[in-house]
C-alpha cells in the first residue's frame, strides 16, 4: 500500500509538472502567434459549391505560397474562436481556409459558443449539423474547398494539403481525406464525434481509401462512453497516432460552453499539447 501511495504521489507530481510545462509552452506559443498575427492576411471569401455559395475565411502569410490547410469547425461553425485557430495556423506558414459548414442553412449562426445552451438551442443546432453531415454533402464541399485553395496564388500546389476538425469536424476530416486522397497529406481530428459507429458508412471504415498521415485526439469523456473507439481507430489506421486526452469533449476550443457541473470545457494545457501534435503532423505530412 505504501508503494502504491508513493507511485500515486509521483504520478500526480508528474502530471502537475507536465501541466506547468505545457502552460508555459502555451504562453510562449501564444506570444509568438500574436506577434506573427501582423504578418497574416485575413479575407472573407465566397466559394461556389454544387449546393450554393459558402461564406468562408481565408488566412495566409503576407508573402509567398504555402501548404494549404482546410479547417472543419465544430457544431457552432465559423466564429471568432475558429478564425483565431485559422489565423494561428497561418502565422506558422500555411494558407488556411475556414468555411462556414452550414451555408446551406445560415451564415455564421453563432458568434460565441460560450453563450449556447444545448437544451435550449438543440432545435437550432441539429438542422445545421444535418445540413453538412447528410450523406454526400461533406464530400461535395471538400472537393469545392480544396479546389478553392488550389486556385489561390498563396497556396503551394506542389505541397500536400492538411485538414483538421473539431467535434463534428473530426469525421469530416476523415471523409475529406478519403474523398481526395492524392491531395490530402495530413488529417487531424480533435474530440471528434461519431468517428466509429455501427453503420456501414462509419468514417473509420474509409481508412483503406486514405493516404494521409492521420492523428486522432480523443476526449476523456468520449473515451468513457465509447472505450472501444480508440481500439477500432487504431485497427483501421495502424500508422496513425490515437491518443486519449484528460480534457473533456471540446477541450481545444476556447469559447466552448461550460460543462454541466459548471467547470470550463476548454483546457489550455491539453489544447497546447494538441497544437504541438498538429504542428508535427503538418511538418511531416505536407511535404
Amino acid at each position: 500500500m505504501a508503494d502504491d501511495t508513493k507511485n500515486q504521489d509521483n504520478s500526480e507530481q508528474s502530471r502537475r509538472d507536465f501541466v506547468g510545462l505545457s502552460v508555459a509552452a502555451g504562453l510562449v506559443a501564444a506570444s509568438s502567434a500574436s506577434g506573427a498575427d501582423s504578418d497574416v492576411v485575413e479575407t472573407d471569401v465566397d466559394i461556389k459549391t454544387p449546393d450554393g455559395t459558402c461564406d468562408a475565411a481565408f488566412f495566409h502569410p503576407k508573402s509567398g505560397s504555402h501548404p494549404g490547410v482546410l479547417i472543419w469547425t465544430d457544431a457552432f461553425g465559423l466564429r471568432p474562436s475558429m478564425r483565431g485557430i485559422g489565423r494561428r495556423i497561418a502565422a506558422e506558414g500555411y494558407s488556411v481556409l475556414v468555411p462556414n459548414p452550414f451555408y446551406r442553412v445560415a451564415k455564421n449562426p453563432f458568434t460565441d459558443a460560450s453563450t449556447v445552451d444545448f437544451a435550449r438551442d438543440r432545435g437550432k443546432i441539429t438542422p445545421l449539423m444535418t445540413s453538412v453531415t447528410t450523406a454526400g454533402n461533406a464530400e461535395k464541399d471538400a472537393i469545392a474547398y480544396i479546389a478553392f485553395l488550389d486556385a489561390q496564388k498563396q497556396v503551394n500546389k506542389k505541397k500536400k494539403i492538411g485538414t483538421q476538425g473539431y467535434c463534428m469536424g473530426g469525421p469530416l476530416v476523415v471523409r475529406t481525406a478519403a474523398t481526395i486522397p492524392d491531395r490530402i497529406g495530413a488529417g487531424a481530428s480533435f474530440h471528434g464525434g461519431g468517428l466509429v459507429t455501427a453503420n456501414p458508412d462509419s468514417p473509420h471504415l474509409l481508412a483503406p481509401k486514405i493516404k494521409a498521415r492521420m492523428y486522432f485526439g480523443i476526449a476523456s469523456s468520449d473515451d468513457k462512453t465509447q472505450p472501444d473507439a480508440k481500439v477500432k481507430l487504431k485497427e483501421a489506421f495502424p500508422a496513425a497516432e490515437v491518443e486519449v486526452y484528460m480534457g473533456v469533449h471540446g477541450w481545444c476550443v476556447p469559447d466552448m460552453p461550460k460543462q454541466a457541473n459548471g467547470m470550463p470545457t476548454y483546457d489550455k494545457a491539453d489544447a497546447e499539447k494538441a497544437w504541438v501534435k498538429l504542428e508535427a503532423l503538418y511538418k511531416a505530412g505536407l511535404a
